[in-house]
């Protein structure tokens, strides 16, 4: 246990309040399980929004951090250096990118493809080749830049001005996006599975006719997966399920298993309109984040972990359903691989933020995206005893929720 010198209280006292964390405090953490500063036990489902993709504390990673703790820790971009030569070559080699840029997280991964998108264009074609298309409902990050790009406009409000050159259409629907598409169109940007906006698989047709509509118009396709990366999707990267190649993509999150660490990746033609000092990064690619990305891979790109995550999913749904029969709370289940979204029911609307408090007091830490999609993002390694204890604690957390719905 903690001797608990800092609380909740102490957040309300030193930190700005653009969180709201509940009164908890993890302060340790081993596979998918996780301990408070009272030594309270949960069930992770959350992962650190799909972020610990091999659950807390794992050897590998443990031993890639400390190991390379002990050799260099940090040696700017003046220098480059061979944990980040190491991970650029594997990730080049999985994958249909040529080239790599690190940085810290997946807001910059993004700010990166959508300059480069945008220096791209200047070079090959003009200036007036500036525009971005975008979806509503997407998220890709918290810069001034990529909230922009971002098709929440409750992200946007009172920043204002934001930056010109973006449009938003519809997910899923490709007459929207050809009435938007034009000569001036530098890029245009999705997930393969909106994840803030509610966990929204792209539809693989309207995927391949998006790619289409690019190379009619000669822009880029930027595909956003830093949610869906790194074996979340069941694939390495969810690109290659879709069967849609993008000219950028981006990574982060599960990448580095909770070390920061992001990443954009893309091929030489257009990876050249970021020349020397064009872009650039003060931490992006340091040894130890690169070294823990390695060894992240290594235990993710494998044919044990990636069918394993289809396996864990099945088992998810499986509960799911039940857990709906019992007590019609779901009016959807869907996502692929780990990251699942379960709609809540017309009597359940506006319920997320209980349900997850109620889980909490049961045991179980899990997600939302948006009042009333429930967000399932564990470990891609979690147990399979771990993931039914988890389902048990959610079906009480619902029970106790259940009579304020009838």
């Amino acid at each position: 246990m903690s001797d608990n010198t800092v609380n909740r209280a102490t957040f309300d006292a030193v930190m700005v309040p653009n969180y709201n964390p509940p009164a908890i405090i993890p302060v340790r953490g081993k596979g998918s399980r996780l301990w408070d500063q009272e030594g309270r036990e949960y069930i992770d489902f959350a992962a650190g929004i799909a972020v610990n993709a091999l659950g807390h504390c794992h050897p590998a990673l443990l031993n890639a951090l400390k190991t390379q703790a002990d050799k260099v820790w940090h040696l700017s971009n003046v220098f480059t250096n061979e944990p980040a030569l190491e991970l650029a070559k594997k990730m080049t080699g999985r994958t249909f990118a040529e080239q790599v840029f690190f940085c810290n997280s997946g807001a910059e991964a993004n700010e990166a493809a959508f300059k480069l998108a945008r220096k791209y264009a200047h070079d090959n074609f003009s200036g007036d080749k500036h525009e971005i298309i975008a979806f509503h409902q997407a998220f890709h990050g918290r810069t001034l830049f990529t909230v922009s790009v971002g098709g929440q406009a409750k992200y946007r409000e009172g920043f204002e001005p934001v930056p010109a050159g973006i449009s938003h259409v519809p997910f899923n629907d490709i007459e929207a996006l050809r009435a938007a598409i034009s000569e001036h169109t530098c890029a245009v940007v999705m997930e393969p599975i909106q994840g803030e906006g509610g966990v929204i698989p792209a539809d693989p047709e309207f995927a391949k006719a998006v790619r289409t509509l690019c190379d009619e118009h000669q822009a880029l396709l930027i595909f956003d997966e830093v949610q869906t990366g790194v074996g979340r999707s069941g694939a390495l990267y969810a690109y290659e399920s879709l069967g849609v190649t993008p000219d950028i993509l981006t990574s982060a999150k599960g990448l580095g298993g909770g070390f920061p660490i992001g990443a954009m990746l893309t091929t030489k033609k257009v990876g050249a309109s970021f020349g020397v000092g064009s872009h650039g990064t003060t931490y992006g690619g340091n040894p130890l984040g690169c070294s823990v990305a390695k060894a992240v891979l290594d235990v993710v790109d494998t044919p044990e972990t990636l069918d394993g995550v289809q396996r864990r999913h099945d088992l998810i749904v499986e509960r799911l359903e039940a857990i709906n029969a019992q007590h019609h709370c779901f009016s959807q289940i869907r996502g692929k691989g780990l990251l699942l979204g379960a709609e809540l029911s017309p009597r359940w609307q506006g319920r997320g933020g209980d349900v997850l408090a109620a889980a909490r007091e049961q045991g179980l830490m899990l997600l939302i995206a948006g009042p009333n999609v429930l967000r399932f993002t564990p470990s891609l390694i979690i147990p399979e005893d771990d993931i039914q204890q988890g389902m048990d604690r959610l079906e009480r957390a619902i029970e106790t929720l259940k009579p304020n719905n009838q």
